[in-house]
């Protein structure tokens, strides 16, 4: 289709029924454009809670408050994947706190890696930021006894 400027001179354009959206590639081309993306401290967060509840050994996270109030949380079906965790977040990297509690007879240096490693992994293939740190703190062992000896309080506060 042929087209006047405000000049008298004819251009070819695209019909506008044929014209792609602005920020549309073809397939197969890559999308080209400026723009920001930002990430909350809150999502990198949850993205490592994930990573670190996925590893073997791990019984829980956060400390004695964080679990305690988790437990509420877990009552009204309200879970927080973020528990436990802290990070920092810089322009493209991030250092990541986790505090657990490892199941019993776990090594616990081989926890502590093993966290490392999944939330390293999960942190710079989800979310696209360098990990610089990732610091384990192990504030309590689970044994599985803790669990037969809790089941009778339970029944008698019912």
């Amino acid at each position: 289709m042929d087209l006047s400027d405000t000049n008298g001179t004819s251009s070819a354009t695209t019909p506008p029924g044929n014209r792609l959206p602005v920020g549309t590639a073809l397939a197969g081309e890559p999308l080209t454009g400026t723009g920001r993306t930002v990430i909350n401290d809150g999502v990198v967060a949850k993205v490592a809670g994930i990573a670190a509840r996925e590893v073997s050994g791990v019984h829980a996270l956060g400390g004695g408050a964080a679990r305690a109030l988790g437990a509420i949380r877990e009552a009204m079906n309200n879970t927080d994947v973020s528990q436990g965790i802290s990070v920092e977040v810089g322009e493209t990297q991030v250092a990541v706190d986790v505090t657990i509690v490892a199941e019993y007879p776990v090594q616990l240096q081989q926890v502590a890696d093993d966290i490392r490693s999944s939330v390293i992994r999960a942190i710079e293939d989800l979310v696209g930021l360098e990990v610089t740190e990732v610091n384990v703190t192990i504030v309590d062992i689970h044994l599985p006894s803790d669990e037969v000896e809790a089941e009778p309080n339970k029944a008698a506060l019912r």
